[in-house]
């Protein structure tokens, strides 16, 4: 193992290292608080909504099937 050249430093790059600092900290009002609330409730709202269709779809698919195989 060498050790460092002079001008260089020995701390490890960390994986972020080619973007900017993070933002500091600063505290939500309640009123963002809700508003964030309230968005990641319609985000899960809107994916249930995804699954239950895509649920719908398989069910109808083998209710038809099912009708076929009582039909014979």
């Amino acid at each position: 193992m060498t050790a460092p050249k002079p001008g260089e430093t020995a701390q490890p790059k960390s994986p972020s290292s080619g973007q900017d600092e993070r933002k500091p900290w600063r505290k939500k009002s309640p009123t963002e608080v809700v508003i964030d609330q309230i968005n990641r409730v319609r985000d899960d709202v809107a994916k249930k909504e995804e699954e239950l269709k895509v649920a719908r779809r398989q069910l109808q698919k083998l209710e038809e099937a099912r009708k076929l195989l009582e039909a014979n």
